[in-house]
């Protein structure tokens, strides 16, 4: 068993009737949402933060497994707080923005509503369109993490992209983008002014695939790419937490746990 680094570890934490799914990205850990998802089960809210194969180890380890991979790994996660709430909501960054679609894409009722912080729909960097090819020609590149403009802050991610899990990408997206008319659930997105990462390509799919009346969008201002690690991240936590509060019928919200605080 290849040993995780320290901080990489899944998270979870058992509350109330609600459930809360949450997607790290692409290369990143759990670390990077696991101030989100503290705030969340402090508020009595049943919490899962999987570690996706792959991740959270080497970048070498990575290599070995594929988008297929995470997807599955997410779908077993989601099958899990099913089995124990009433109502889930899935929520994801970057990369696990787009396993949250999915999931409500394939999985209809079992989802009741989604928060995606920079979602990644899209090959946006040339890195990502030239991956399939260049998998037979170099095993990794320079990393992606890390994309954060907080002072001292720093996400534990990979600082190689294995190329060949990065090729497995475009499935992924493909499949996401082509059943967006199949979303039903209300979608709160959180989109970095400046991101150095996912470009505005994702958020074009995104706005043109989904139904306008289930779309809003927030605007982090003064963050980058990993904004739940940054300084917009309190306003992540709080405004994810009243959109569970509003899209929850009252007898599921007040079902076991603790009552939670929305302000």
């Amino acid at each position: 068993m290849v040993d995780l680094l320290p901080g990489a570890q899944p998270f979870s934490r058992t509350g109330g009737a609600v459930g809360v799914l949450l997607c790290h990205g692409f290369t990143g850990s759990p670390q990077s949402l696991r101030s989100w998802a503290e705030y969340l089960a402090d508020q009595g809210l049943t919490v899962s933060v999987p570690l996706f194969p792959g991740h959270g180890t080497s970048w070498q380890d990575m290599a070995r497994t594929s988008s297929a991979d995470w997807y599955a790994a997410a779908e077993a996660a989601l099958a899990e707080l099913r089995a124990q709430c009433q109502e889930v909501f899935v929520m994801g960054l970057s990369l696990g923005g787009c396993l949250a679609l999915r999931l409500a894409e394939c999985h209809g009722a079992d989802v009741s509503g989604l928060v995606l912080v920079n979602p990644s729909l899209a090959p946006d960097t040339k890195l990502f369109l030239l991956a399939p090819v260049l998998k037979y020609l170099v095993r990794s590149l320079r990393g992606v993490g890390s994309d954060i403009k907080k002072p001292g802050a720093a996400e534990l991610s990979y600082d190689r992209v294995p190329v060949r899990a990065a090729a497995s990408l475009p499935d992924i997206w493909q499949q996401t983008s082509r059943d967006l008319a199949r979303i039903t659930q209300p979608v709160l997105v959180y989109r970095s002014s400046v991101d150095h990462v996912v470009g505005p390509a994702s958020m074009k799919v995104l706005e043109a695939g989904l139904a306008p009346a289930l779309l809003t969008v927030r605007t982090c201002s003064d963050s980058y790419h990993v904004a739940t690690m940054d300084n917009d991240a309190q306003a992540i936590f709080t405004g994810s937490l009243q959109f569970v509060r509003d899209q929850c019928r009252d007898e599921v919200w007040f079902t076991g746990g603790t009552v939670p605080e929305t302000t």
